[in-house]
């Protein structure tokens, strides 16, 4: 098991660390995929000179390329600053150069996805690893098994346990790597998250209507999150922002066979909706993988309290 010490912006630690995110966007100006963590290991953030002390941690949870437009939409201000006016002017700031800002916002930007982070506050960062080198310009990767890389993690997951009131996941975790046996923390999936699996899942595509273009296409959860819906792809589905809204309205539904239905009341309340009567009845374009389709139980708690029938 591996991890990795990534150089941080101090200014993405004090906004981040402020609001206590779980969720973080720890973005690359450039596009360059990350190659050196997978799935459950933790990006360590090793803040620059004069600091130079490690001031949290979070766990892998995926790499994307994305258009700056959508790595704010997605990740709003888990990226690290206020607006998107200001993910644009730290992109012009690291890439050295200053074009239109719609030339900026279109172009991507690499985005390493982190959940369950842990900041910490000064006067318990951790200290950089022995061998760091100041000529190092984006990070470094460490085995956890031994040596600095091993005395790392130990110190950011007591840091963590007791900064969380010792989750049982993180206290086996500390026992794990204090035997020499590091653990990987597989990470629940945040909204940003969340967002990037489903497009995944359905090769960035509605469901209903297959239409691909990026800007009106959104994650939608079958069962909001805010009624205990969970951030999982089978809690989710690709839909046109249209058809998003109708569906989060009740006026649409998807059927537990995965076919689109339409409420009456669509057209007793706006005597309209013929375009999307005209789709009553048809089956969705699933993902590839079937065992990410929409699961019945979030389809029969829209049918039966969201609906309208």
């Amino acid at each position: 098991m591996r991890g990795y010490v990534g150089l941080t912006d101090d200014d993405w630690y004090a906004r981040l660390s402020a609001a206590n995110a779980s969720e973080a966007n720890f973005w690359t100006p450039s596009a360059k995929p990350m190659k050196a963590l997978q799935r459950g290991e933790p990006l360590f953030f090793l803040l620059k000179k004069p600091r130079s002390a490690i001031c949290g941690f979070g766990i892998f949870a995926r790499f994307q390329t994305l258009p700056v437009w959508l790595a704010w939409d997605t990740f709003g201000t888990a990226n690290g600053v206020a607006s998107r006016g200001d993910l644009v002017k730290r992109i012009q700031k690291y890439r050295g150069r200053f074009g239109a800002v719609g030339e900026i916002e279109s172009s991507e930007i690499g985005c390493i996805v982190l959940e369950e982070c842990n900041w910490f506050s000064e006067t318990h960062w951790v200290r950089r690893p022995s061998d760091w080198h100041d000529n190092i310009v984006s990070g470094k990767g460490y085995a956890l098994e031994a040596g600095e890389g091993r005395r790392v993690w130990i110190d950011c997951l007591q840091r963590g346990a007791a900064a969380a009131g010792a989750i049982p996941l993180v206290a086996d975790a500390v026992e794990a790597a204090r035997f020499g046996h590091p653990m990987l923390l597989l990470p629940r999936l945040g909204q940003g998250a969340f967002r990037l699996e489903v497009l995944d899942a359905y090769d960035n595509a509605c469901a209903v209507t297959t239409e691909h273009s990026l800007p009106v296409l959104e994650a939608a959860h079958i069962r909001p999150y805010a009624e205990e819906g969970p951030h999982d792809v089978r809690n989710g589905i690709v839909l046109r922002t249209d058809i998003h809204r109708l569906l989060d309205r009740g006026y649409v539904t998807i059927t537990e066979d995965h076919r689109f239905e339409v409420s009456r009341r669509l057209r007793e309340d706006y005597e309209n909706g013929k375009a999307y009567y005209a789709m009553q009845g048809q089956p969705l374009h699933l993902p590839g993988d079937r065992g990410l389709a929409p699961a019945g139980d979030h389809l029969r708690w829209h049918h039966e309290n969201v609906f309208l029938s």
